[in-house]
């Protein structure tokens, strides 16, 4: 199982871009050295929380900063841009990075950014499907590429670089409460971001977004792979799960709602019932609804477990939600402590380990006597030695060896 995280990123309106910006990118080194596989860079023109508006740049430069993570765009908005634009970028990318670059795609998530730039709505979804179909010829056909488009065209286009990876990067498309993402992967046969698997009914829904996803893909002589399958979820790991719920509860309680509900105005995924306060809104909430992963390292191997037996199939990767709802320290720590006692346990990386251990203890009486009986020995050959030599033995060599018992 894959390890990452989705970067929006979010950040309170009021802060330093700059300074915001090297935290991001601290973060993913940190992510690195800790041995994650991948980090999803968002794409965002609007509502002041989400400010990277590149993610191939923000991607390039953390590059340069890292030696192995997998980078994504996580996501870009394909609508807002002419697939020839989005190939070019990122068979660049992937050149540049030799092979490290992952092309996760989506039809724009904040409607404010399609309203500045002139897009109905209900156009996006589609447009996303129809660029995608561009960029993949452009990577894997050799010119001569002629589309009159819905809102781009390409006359006789060809790639002069295509990308490192062959035939391309990874593409994964992003889902959230709509089928259109996994219509989409069915469409296009490529990978998935469930960026609101963690959402209520997220996780019951699993298995019927797969379905779909499937039959879309055999209507379309395409196949999709559960390995290509990212669930994201907003975690924190402490060493109590009080400690992690009172770690983050502050900064959650703002990200719910100064953004999502007063900036966006998205109750609807808070609201249980008419004129709920916006208070009631909140991290507890949310926790108790048990679709985040807030506890401890076994608190989240738990949740991970339930949600493989939930999906009926398994996925290929889970993705934390990168936020900055508890300290600095706190947050780098929760990070450590998921590569330490978590993903271990799901990539094949503690079993042998275990095994060793547990074949030892079962066998511990007779090895620990054999140790003795070596010990023993090379008191009495030092014995033997030292007298026919005629000297007086150590009085080391007349210790006895007993068990040291606690």
């Amino acid at each position: 199982m894959k390890f990452g995280i989705f970067m929006a990123p979010f950040h309170r309106v009021g802060e330093n871009p700059a300074l915001a910006f090297e935290r991001d990118l601290q973060l993913i080194e940190w992510l690195d050295e800790l041995g994650f596989d991948e980090a999803f860079i968002g794409e965002h023109h609007s509502a002041g929380w989400e400010i990277i508006p590149s993610p191939e740049i923000f991607m390039a430069v953390a590059a340069t900063r890292t030696k192995r993570i997998m980078l994504g765009s996580g996501v870009v908005s394909v609508p807002y841009h002419h697939p020839f634009n989005i190939a070019n970028r990122f068979a660049l990318l992937d050149q540049l990075t030799h092979g490290r670059v992952i092309l996760g795609c989506g039809p724009g998530a904040l409607p404010s950014d399609a309203y500045m730039l002139g897009i109905e709505t209900t156009t996006q979804r589609d447009r996303m499907v129809e660029g995608i179909k561009a960029v993949v010829r452009l990577f894997t056909e050799e010119g001569g590429i002629t589309i009159d488009g819905s809102y781009f065209k390409l006359r006789e286009a060809h790639l002069q670089v295509k990308p490192f990876q062959k035939p391309h990067m990874p593409i994964f498309v992003a889902n959230t409460f709509s089928p259109s993402g996994m219509v989409a992967a069915g469409q296009l046969g490529c990978g998935v971001l469930s960026i609101a698997s963690f959402a209520p009914g997220g996780l019951n829904e699993l298995p019927q977004r797969w379905a779909m996803a499937e039959e879309i893909a055999a209507e379309n002589g395409k196949t999709i792979d559960r390995k290509n399958w990212r669930l994201v979820f907003p975690a924190h790991l402490a060493e109590s799960k009080k400690e992690a719920l009172d770690d983050i509860r502050d900064g959650c309680n703002r990200w719910i709602q100064e953004y999502f509900i007063g900036t966006l105005g998205a109750q609807i995924q808070f609201q249980e019932y008419p004129n709920q306060p916006t208070s009631e809104m909140n991290a507890d909430r949310m926790a108790a609804r048990g679709g985040v992963i807030i506890g401890t390292p076994d608190d989240a191997i738990e949740r991970i477990n339930q949600t493989i037996e939930a999906s009926g199939g398994g996925f290929g990767g889970v993705l934390l939600l990168a936020h900055e709802w508890a300290s600095r320290e706190k947050i780098l720590r929760s990070y450590e402590l998921w590569a330490r006692y978590v993903a271990p346990r799901f990539q094949g990386i503690v079993e042998p380990i275990s095994f060793s251990q547990n074949w030892t203890a079962q066998r511990k009486e007779a090895l620990f006597n054999s140790s003795v009986a070596a010990i023993m020995k090379s008191m009495q050959d030092y014995r033997e030695h030292a007298e026919a030599k005629g000297h007086a033995p150590s009085p080391l060599a007349d210790r006895e060896v007993t068990r040291v018992r606690p």
